[in-house]
């Protein structure tokens, strides 16, 4: 199940319950008798050594699997490549990335040698089977760049069926992106034409196994195509793309590589081989992989140059807007998921990310960001709340002739149905104003939901954090994981159940008895939500119970007297 399917099904079981007990329970009495959703604190898995000179053969999307190297292939060198965001090593075996390691809150993985990764340059005549990764010349072996030296360009050479291959790669020490400029030459006497395909490929079963680790394990594929977002969930199945677009990335919750191809007349291109996961146990395991290629007829004596820029990091809202990839980020639909024609979130949930971002950069702390947000959700939202406690006291001073109309007119529900509205409209109440706040709150919440889970800001983000024992932290250490302690969600369940004993409501014994489980489900429901999410809501309900009490002065004043 994606996160978005979680978010709506937990969103909507806490606002059906929420909305239900509203309606049925507070703002209509009942009827006559007969009247019927890596972990984070798991180590991320050492990088394996580098791979023997013959690689792991990559699946390449239209093109065929690239030929077996030769015995007269030269020997795979390692160029390092050590920013203050990331430790690389790239291969002469096409240029390809051979490890690429966030230091990002840890280390974070976002290659792994024969599971996840890219494959270089791979090349092919056109119409011909014999598609290989190019071998390139690599003359460094250590790059370094600092804020002093915030650019490098790691220049490659090699040849393939009688051209010439240039590639530059230009790294910058202040972000994710990695600049590729491959030049293709003909020096021969006749046009040739080839396809120059970058791809990236991954397992297609990784959201199948329980494996997880901090980095990059794509759980889905990603592209925009005039400027229409299209995801494919399901690796084992997916549908083979080839079309002009943007951009087109490998996406898991967190993190995301992404190819954005610039000149070249580069196209879009998705495979999978085979399909469907193979069995457990079983082996090749099935592959995924995405690609940008082109198929260039080059003249005698001319040459083809292609540019495309590398994403390989976390999914910080600001980086991936700067880079037009931002619809990387999924923020759902509503009220139903955005795959099935939900109304798309991001009007909702950008908006909230980037204030919950805007503050953490004055307060330093994302569990306060959290708490001054919510402050600020109650202020906008109290003049409903207050309607909401006037209609439900005012349902409750009503009470007692509700109860005589229902002895009354017990044996004809229409007329008992009919009385009771024309109570209401006398006194001028609305069964439903205690329903406003929540129904009103409703998009919100869900719009934070999905801010706060797809967030990378809150992974590993600390709130009250005081270190860990047998490996369990204490208190809040990550905020987009569960309380591993169980302690907020717990503490959600009491301020719930203070919140509903303050709340006005009927006389009936069943609503006192609803309002009695009503918090044993919610903290049962909150156990496995995000830390984050769940510190909003609790403190919501304190903020809730401070303005119920407030607002009861009046008659604890006249009670006194």
């Amino acid at each position: 199940m994606t996160t978005e399917q979680r978010a709506f099904l937990a969103v909507i079981l806490m606002a059906a319950v929420l909305i239900l007990y509203q309606v049925f329970f507070i703002g209509h009495e009942p009827p006559p008798a007969g009247n019927t959703s890596p972990t984070a604190s798991q180590a991320p898995p050492k990088p394996p050594a580098p791979a023997p000179s013959s690689p792991v053969a990559p699946t390449v999307p239209v093109l065929p699997a690239p030929a077996a190297a030769s015995e007269s292939r030269p020997p795979q060198r390692l160029a390092r490549v050590t920013t203050p965001l990331y430790n690389a090593a790239v291969s002469s075996e096409g240029g390809k990335l051979q490890e690429f390691t966030l230091k990002y809150r840890g280390e974070k993985p976002m290659i792994v040698i024969g599971e996840l990764g890219p494959s270089g340059l791979v090349m092919a005549p056109s119409g011909n089977n014999s598609a290989q990764v190019v071998p390139m010349d690599l003359p460094a072996t250590e790059v370094t760049l600092t804020r002093e030296g915030p650019t490098h360009d790691l220049p490659l050479g090699g040849a393939y069926a009688g051209l010439r291959v240039r590639e530059v790669l230009t790294f910058r020490a202040d972000n994710y992106t990695i600049d590729a400029r491959v030049r293709v030459e003909n020096p021969t006497r006749a046009p040739q034409t080839v396809t120059v395909s970058l791809p990236w490929s991954t397992r297609q079963d990784w959201r199948e196994t329980k494996e997880r680790f901090q980095g990059q394990h794509p759980t889905e594929i990603v592209w925009s195509s005039g400027g229409r977002i299209s995801r494919e969930a399901n690796l084992c199945a997916a549908t083979p793309v080839d079309t002009e677009g943007e951009w087109i990335g490998m996406d898991s919750v967190w993190y995301m590589a992404a190819l954005i191809p610039h000149e070249g007349g580069f196209k879009l291109a998705v495979t999978a081989e085979p399909k469907g996961c193979e069995p457990k146990g079983k082996d090749p395991v099935g592959r995924a992989t995405i690609a940008v290629q082109a198929t260039p007829t080059i003249a005698p004596g001319q040459a083809w140059e292609g540019r495309v820029t590398f994403f390989v990091g976390p999914k910080e809202y600001d980086r991936l807007k700067a880079l037009g990839i931002e619809g990387g980020i999924n923020f759902g639909g509503f009220p139903i998921p955005r795959q099935y024609g939900g109304l798309p979130m991001e009007w909702l949930g950008v908006p909230i990310l980037l204030l919950l971002n805007w503050v953490y950069r004055h307060v330093g702390n994302y569990g306060v960001a959290i708490i001054l947000l919510t402050v600020v959700s109650k202020i906008l939202f109290y003049p409903l709340t207050v309607k909401s406690m006037r209609s439900m006291k005012a349902m409750q001073a009503l009470q007692p002739q509700i109860n005589a109309l229902r002895n009354k007119y017990k044996s004809d529900p229409q007329r008992l149905q009919k009385e009771t509205m024309e109570l209401y409209r006398a006194h001028k109440v609305n069964p439903m104003g205690g329903c406003l706040p929540m129904i009103a709150q409703v998009p919100i919440f869900y719009a934070l939901y999905l801010a706060l889970s797809v967030s990378v800001d809150l992974q590993n983000a600390t709130f009250l954090c005081f270190g860990s024992l047998f490996g369990v932290n204490f208190w809040i250490c990550d905020l987009a994981s569960h309380d591993p302690t169980y302690v907020l969600p717990l503490l959600m369940g009491v301020t719930m159940f203070l919140q509903q004993k303050m709340t006005p409501v009927g006389g009936d014994p069943r609503q006192a008895k609803m309002m009695l489980v009503m918090p044993f489900v919610f903290t049962f429901m909150f156990f496995n939500l995000p830390a984050g999410l769940v510190l909003y809501w609790t403190v919501s309900n304190v903020l809730q119970i401070l303005q119920q009490w407030y607002m009861d002065r009046p008659r604890r004043r006249a009670a006194a007297s």
